[in-house]
Formats: C-alpha cells, structure tokens, sequence
C-alpha cells in the first residue's frame, strides 16, 4: 500500500491506496504537534509514503520518503477525479491557488496568493466570529439568506472584521453582512481565476469548498459549474499517494 499525507495549516489529510484504489482516508485538525497527528495516521507500513502542504519537509525528516508541492498534488488529485479537468482551485486555511492543466492532466501555469489571508479559510473563521457564528459552516449556510446591497471595501483580515462590525453596530442585517463577505471572497478569487485564463471543467479543493454560499456565488460570477469533490479537504493528500504509487511503479 501507498499512502499521501497533505499536513496543512488547519487540518491534515490522509489517503491510502492499493494500485490506484482507495482503500483509507482520514482527515483530522492540525493542531499543536502535526508531526504526532500525521505519525497517528500512518498506524501501519507502507510501501512508500509521500508528504505535501505546509509541513512537507518536516514530514520528509521525520516518516516521508519524498514530498510534492500543493500544486503538483492538487493537480495529481483533481486530474484523477475528474479526468479532463482544466482548472484546479484550492482554497485552504492560509492561501488560494489556481492551478491550470492541459487535456493530459500536466500543470501548464498556477497563480498563487499566500502574502495575507485574504480570502482564505482563515478570513472567513475570523469574519465568522466577529459575526457571532458558531463556525464557518453555520456562517455560510446564513450567507445564503442574505440580501444583498452591503459592499465590504477591504479585504484585510483586520480591516474587514472591524468594517464587519462597524455594520453589525449600525443596524445592518448579519446575513446581509455576511452575504457581503461572501461576496468579497467571491469577487477575489474570480479575478485570480480569469487573470491566470482558466479554463473548464473547473474542480474547487480544499476546506472552503466545503461552503456552500462560495460555491453558488462563484458558479453565479463565473456562468460555468464549479464541480465540489465529496472530500475536498482530501483532494492533496490524495495526489501525494498517487505520486508514492506512481514512483514505486517507476523503480
């Protein structure tokens, strides 16, 4: 067996294949030692184990034996999901990537945002407190209900909670303000999409693919399906197995 481990900033991802079929997976927070989460996952041998996300290198010390980048991962994944995929966006705790792909699955060019948290996972925990929702799922879920007509004009994490505030404090609706939010996210991460030329078909990864309020406003910005994989936190650590399968097979 083979497995990927893709140790993010706010969870980690795990998969284990047979060949090329499925045979575990497993998703756990991140936490304070991601290096015991990880080691907790691989609770058997592998044949060879291949380690992506943040704390790659620290796995490739530790258990790994060789690592990829997110981009190569996510493409690996999404391109065996979906054969034909052209476009790859992965929206995680920290960063935003998109990833493009010829018609044989190769990455051709990737755009990538990590200088803030900017429209990340992160921005809409934060934005989701400073709201008073209980998580980023209940915070999307009340997105959808809102009305629109409130435009957030930052998107600095900072600026735009206090922003946030400021509106809740003068009387505007939660949803319509945490529709606007939606929005903002939305209005950033389709501008990186058509600065970079995407192309269909387009798959979504990483944790905020998991919000529903993103996935409707973006396919709505876009006039294109924006296609969820059923595990999209799962998408990297699932490319970082195939790399381990693929490399065993080439030896």
């Amino acid at each position: 067996m083979y497995a990927g481990i893709d140790i993010g900033s706010r969870t980690i991802g795990f998969v284990a294949l047979a060949g090329d079929r499925v045979l575990l997976t497993a998703l756990e927070d991140t936490g304070h030692e991601p290096l015991d989460t990880a080691r907790k996952l691989l609770n058997q041998k592998y044949a060879r184990v291949v380690a992506t996300g943040y704390g790659r290198h620290s796995a490739k010390s530790d258990f790994a034996h060789d690592v990829i980048t997110e981009i190569k991962a996510h493409a690996l994944g999404a391109a065996y999901l979906y054969p034909g995929v052209r476009t790859v966006l992965d929206i995680g705790g920290q960063d935003t990537k998109v990833i493009l792909l010829n018609d044989r699955g190769s990455v051709t060019d990737f755009q990538m945002n990590d200088r803030c948290s900017a429209g990340t996972g992160k921005f809409l925990e934060v934005m989701a407190g400073a709201l008073g929702y209980t998580g980023v799922g209940e915070f999307g879920e009340e997105a959808l209900k809102g009305k629109r007509g409130i435009k957030i004009s930052n998107m600095c994490t900072v600026f735009a909670e206090s922003e946030a505030v400021s509106l809740l404090h003068r009387g505007a609706g939660r949803e319509d303000i945490a529709l606007a939010l939606h929005v903002s996210v939305v209005e950033r991460t389709a501008g990186m999409l058509q600065r970079v030329g995407y192309k269909t078909p387009l798959v979504f990864t990483g944790g905020v693919a998991n919000n529903r309020c993103i996935v409707t406003l973006l396919a709505e910005k876009l006039g294109v399906e924006v296609i969820v994989p059923p595990q999209p936190q799962l998408v990297g650590a699932l490319g970082a197995a195939l790399a381990a399968a693929t490399t065993a097979a080439a030896q």
